[in-house]
């Protein structure tokens, strides 16, 4: 089974809770509320179901995710999540993101921009593109490859995303035609 999301990856690790730990996704989500944690707070709900009973990762990650939502919290949309990496003294670097989605998405009918907290991938098959406001004066572009291509601009990474390797921009003008020749071809090798 391919997972294409997030909301997917949570509805199989959900179903098989059970199996796993021995309590249902609800008995959890009861459990974190008589906690005394604060359900919202995702990343402390995650560490104390590690800590004080041994959930692993992508369990947490679900079991903090339903504890939220049951607590009022809606996950933000993808547009939602992009919006609030480019907020505050990194709103200049809206517009390179801006053109990189443009081209992202532009080069076929199968790509999806899916919302993270710090960056944005891009899916075909798999994730080929991460585009991350890495700095005030940078946005990263995470690249996924199986045969990358000799560029300058490329250097070996493991973030964003699933990248293999990644490029830096700090305007719009710095999206190039070679630039735009590694996007396609991340794209091309992830189908």
């Amino acid at each position: 089974m391919t997972l294409h999301s997030p909301q997917d990856m949570m509805a199989a690790v959900s179903a098989s809770i059970n199996e796993r730990t021995g309590r249902s996704l609800d008995d959890w989500v009861r459990a974190v509320l008589a906690s005394g944690l604060d359900p919202l707070d995702q990343n402390s709900v995650r560490n104390w179901l590690k800590r004080e009973h041994g959930i692993p990762q992508n369990t947490q990650w679900a079991i903090a995710d339903a504890a939220a939502r049951a607590a009022g919290w809606q996950r933000p949309s993808a547009e939602e999540y992009a919006l609030s990496q480019y907020a505050g003294d990194k709103a200049h670097l809206w517009p390179i993101f801006e053109k990189l989605r443009a081209l992202l998405l532009g080069l076929g009918v199968d790509v999806v921009m899916e919302g993270r907290g710090t960056y944005t991938p891009f899916v075909r098959k798999r994730q080929f593109a991460a585009v991350a406001a890495a700095a005030r004066e940078r946005v990263d572009v995470g690249l996924r490859f199986t045969a990358a291509p000799e560029s300058p601009l490329l250097t070996l990474a493991k973030a964003p995303g699933q990248a293999t390797h990644k490029l830096s921009l700090s305007s719009v003008e710095d999206i190039t035609p070679e630039v735009e020749a590694l996007l396609r071809a991340a794209y091309e090798q992830n189908g």
